[in-house]
């Protein structure tokens, strides 16, 4: 025997993806970047990034985080993080690029994460969705701030693809106008986007099936949003 309740216990099938419709609309994509400067490798790659996605026909918007606060440092009704929140529920996917700073992403890459609720009442914002990440660095190649982001992803409880770009050297891989230069790390991007496109199709339509769980389903809302409230901690 289960130690489950018979009444909440259900078997995946097969079957239950044939019964999901399908959107057709285009593939909605939010993309944040973690760099203030003016001229901002991270910025530079996610414009990169949306052009792809936006030739391969998906919706992108891009968030600006000028002006974000710290979190904490304002009520969440501050027009930044209400901006920021609902670009993250209406999109379907996500790009999120960093800078490599003292070995880590940055600050304000973590910022926009942290402002992003893990629930706003009983629906999660970021849950089922997916999620590419890439990072920029003004030396040798690294892979440390996807790594970490990888992790938030993970925690955010979004679908992270397999694929990833680490620009190395970025000062050199950009023109004078701000596009990249072709080269082997550009490809990458276009693999990384490509990839990021497609699990966004393949996903989209059945996400909220995917991380339906037994434990939740005994879960009331009220619960729920007690459990993963942030503001208490």
């Amino acid at each position: 025997m289960l130690n489950v309740d018979a009444g909440l216990f259900r078997t995946p099938l097969a079957s239950d993806f044939e019964e999901v419709g399908r959107s057709s609309h285009a593939p909605r994509f939010l993309l944040l970047y973690g760099s203030l400067r003016e001229k901002s490798y991270s910025r530079l790659l996610t414009m990169e990034a949306a052009r792809l996605l936006e030739a391969m026909g998906g919706e992108v918007k891009v968030f600006d985080p000028h002006g974000l606060p710290l979190p904490d440092g304002e009520p969440d009704s501050h027009p930044k993080v209400q901006e920021l929140r609902e670009l993250a529920q209406w999109a379907e996917g996500m790009v999120w690029t960093s800078p490599e700073r003292h070995g880590a992403m940055t600050g304000i890459m973590k910022a926009q994460i942290d402002w992003i609720p893990l629930s706003i009442g009983a629906v999660r914002p970021t849950q089922g969705k997916t999620l590419a990440v890439m990072e920029v660095s003004g030396g040798s190649q690294s892979f440390n701030a996807v790594n970490q982001m990888r992790i938030l992803g993970r925690w955010t409880r979004m679908i992270t693809i397999p694929n990833q770009s680490s620009v190395a050297k970025a000062f050199l891989e950009f023109d004078d106008e701000g596009r990249m230069k072709p080269s082997s790390y550009y490809e990458r991007v276009v693999d990384v986007m490509e990839e990021l496109f497609k699990f966004t199709l393949l996903t989209r339509d059945v996400s909220s099936y995917l991380v339906d769980r037994y434990s939740e389903r005994r879960e009331s809302v009220e619960e729920l949003g007690k459990r993963v409230n942030q503001n208490k901690i």
